[in-house]
């Protein structure tokens, strides 16, 4: 299996990475014969958190491959914002994963400016990462959030993390273009490890993970984590990173077409539908309407099953506050539109915009009623 530096710390990660959560939904005998067999199939990062839980997924992993812990590379996450609880949950993991140390510790879910602020404080958790690196017992100190990225970009301008982790797939490109446009810039040019998260969408991509698997591959990134929980599902992302080819620029403009998911809802953002004679833009509301829901849910029932899991992921990030609050500042608004129809000939993915419009609109100002 491919290997690649993990940004500057001197590690090499294989591409595939196994995501500790979905450890829970199987019995511990089963987490022994796939953690085991993603060893054997040269894997070499493992992911999970104290907070998968409560311990059981670092419980899992400790009881299923500490007596090969010089084989990976071991990922653990805290929820902690000060110093000493950060600590006491270095201390919980260590005695979960039955390891004396683990290569990289993530402050987890720091989701927002505050967030920040309180792990970068004097006392906050990062201090706390600071000492256990002293007695040992961490070697490399990261972050995590999901959906919008503007935290994760801050914190690579304050402090001088070694990785950082984040959701890249080929739905949600469009949801949070600043992932791809500006964090993996400035992650690569600081020489950061950027962990890839999600890249079947939280499994909404489900029926195109060998193209998911591809995208996400194809990305400047150290490792892509998947969620495993079957035997069929590690056999298959072994599969994708084994005969994984790089995409062209060519082939993810294809996806981007073609891709049932994305549809003829989801917009690309690719600004051909401007100019609108009412001076609303588009593309912008769209890409709120991506931080409300990931454009997850367009007025349509067509597949109960898809309609159930799109309701349970739509709000996944909770990000939908950031973008009423982003809407509500805009100066035109999606109410605007006079249905001229200028636009709807425009857009080359078929989408109708008017109606789009009024399906964003609805969402980001609260109407009571669509």
């Amino acid at each position: 299996m491919e290997k690649r530096d993990f940004g500057n710390t001197g590690l090499r990660t294989s591409i595939l990475g196994f995501g500790g959560f979905h450890l829970l939904e199987i019995p511990l005998a089963e987490a022994r014969v796939l953690l085991n067999g993603y060893l054997d199939a040269g894997g070499n990062y493992i992911e999970t958190a104290f907070g998968y839980g409560d311990g059981e997924s670092e419980r899992k992993i400790g009881l299923s491959v500490s007596h090969r812990r010089d084989e990976y590379i071991l990922v653990t996450k805290t929820g902690e914002r000060g110093r000493q609880g950060c600590l006491d949950s270095v201390n919980r993991s260590l005695s979960n994963l039955k390891t004396e140390y683990v290569d990289v510790l993530l402050m987890h879910a720091v989701g927002t400016m505050e967030d920040l602020d309180a792990i970068l404080a004097p006392d906050g958790a990062v201090a706390g990462a600071e000492q256990a690196m002293r007695e040992g017992k961490v070697r490399f100190i990261g972050l995590s959030m999901h959906g919008q990225p503007d935290v994760l970009v801050e914190a690579l301008r304050r402090y001088p993390f070694r990785a950082v982790m984040t959701t890249i797939n080929y739905y949600d490109h469009f949801n949070f273009p600043e992932i791809e446009e500006t964090l993996l810039p400035l992650a690569n040019a600081k020489n950061v490890a950027v962990i890839l998260m999600k890249p079947v969408a939280d499994g909404l991509l489900y029926r195109s993970a060998e193209p998911a698997f591809r995208y996400a591959f194809s990305q400047p990134v150290s490792v892509v984590v998947g969620g495993i929980n079957s035997r069929a599902m590690l056999e298959a992302d072994l599969s994708y990173a084994e005969a994984f080819v790089p995409m062209s620029d060519e082939d993810k403009e294809k996806l981007y077409r073609d891709a049932p998911e994305l549809g003829n809802y989801v917009c690309r953002q690719c600004g051909k539908c401007l100019s609108c004679p009412e001076g609303i833009d588009m593309p912008e509301i769209f890409r709120l309407e991506g931080y409300y829901d990931r454009q997850m849910a367009d007025g349509t029932v067509t597949d109960t099953a898809d309609f159930a899991l799109r309701q349970r992921l739509r709000f996944w990030f909770g990000n939908n506050g950031m973008a009423r609050n982003l809407y509500r500042d805009l100066s035109v608004k999606g109410d605007r539109c006079t249905e001229c129809r200028i636009c709807m000939p425009k857009c080359p993915y078929g989408i109708d915009i008017i109606r789009k419009l009024g399906i964003a609109d609805y969402k980001l100002a609260d109407k009571d009623i669509y």
